[in-house]
């Protein structure tokens, strides 16, 4: 089993002003622009900042290539007079929006684990809110687990926890519900999570194990009933706390 990612930032100008990635950083979802040769790249994406990792079969390699990515787009911005940010959402001012990119939401769809359906594209009252997720890529090497059923582990094992760690709670207007996820030949991408974990190297580490939890829980046959998920979805799509903290210890976390 390989762990990937494709976490999304923001760029601050001086004055602490958000400024959009567009013409700053280069490279697209149709061609990422490499950074290094074995997979390490980046890419506009509307107005945040995106880069990849190759697949990391160890959590040596997937904090190595975290870092990377981190150390290189921090140097280049620098140059430019501006900062990484590091947030799960940001307001951007309007002249900030103005090209066509800027404009683009969940141009590909992803489904909701649980019910199996297309989540609806992103929509939000507030036009300047933008937001960057923390997505996990999991590949199961020819593995014949089910898709969802690790989509809905990782729900538990790391979106129900993290309602504790990341405070942001605007995100999820736009992406980030419970089993927010994408199909891939090679197995999923989690997309629940924000981008909180690029904060620290523990958290990073937290993310490439609480992976590993979920797909053993699968791997050992565990799943989680209809009854539970209703309940799940509710609690990491209004951010509850309190009922995270229920859960978990219902659990045994």
């Amino acid at each position: 089993m390989k762990i990937g990612a494709d976490p999304e930032l923001f760029l601050k100008d001086t004055n602490g002003l958000f400024i959009s990635s567009i013409n700053i950083i280069g490279g697209s979802k149709s061609k990422p622009r490499p950074i290094r040769d074995d997979g390490c790249a980046l890419q506009e994406d509307n107005v945040a900042v995106e880069f990849n990792i190759p697949p990391a079969s160890s959590i040596d390699s997937f904090l190595e290539s975290i870092n990377y990515n981190l150390t290189f787009l921090t140097d280049e911005v620098k140059k430019k007079g501006l900062s990484l940010a590091i947030v799960p959402s940001a307001e951007f001012s309007k002249d900030q929006l103005e090209h066509p990119h800027a404009k683009e939401f969940g141009c590909d769809p992803d489904y909701n684990a649980w019910t199996r359906q297309v989540n609806p594209k992103p929509f939000s009252k507030n036009k300047q809110l933008r937001s960057a997720g923390g997505h996990i890529h999991v590949g199961f090497d020819g593995e014949k687990l089910n898709p969802f059923d690790v989509v809905k582990a990782m729900d538990v094992f790391l979106a129900l926890p993290s309602l504790e760690l990341d405070d942001d709670m605007r995100r999820r207007e736009l992406y980030g519900k419970a089993g927010a996820c994408r199909l891939k030949n090679y197995g999923i991408e989690y997309r629940t999570l924000s981008n909180f974990w690029l904060t620290s190297d523990k958290l990073k580490k937290w993310v490439y194990n609480q992976t590993l939890t979920s797909v053993n829980f699968v791997r050992e046959g565990g799943y989680f009933s209809n009854a539970q998920g209703k309940v799940i979805q509710h609690c990491i799509n209004t951010s509850d706390k309190l009922l995270a903290k229920h859960l978990l210890a219902e659990y045994g976390m």
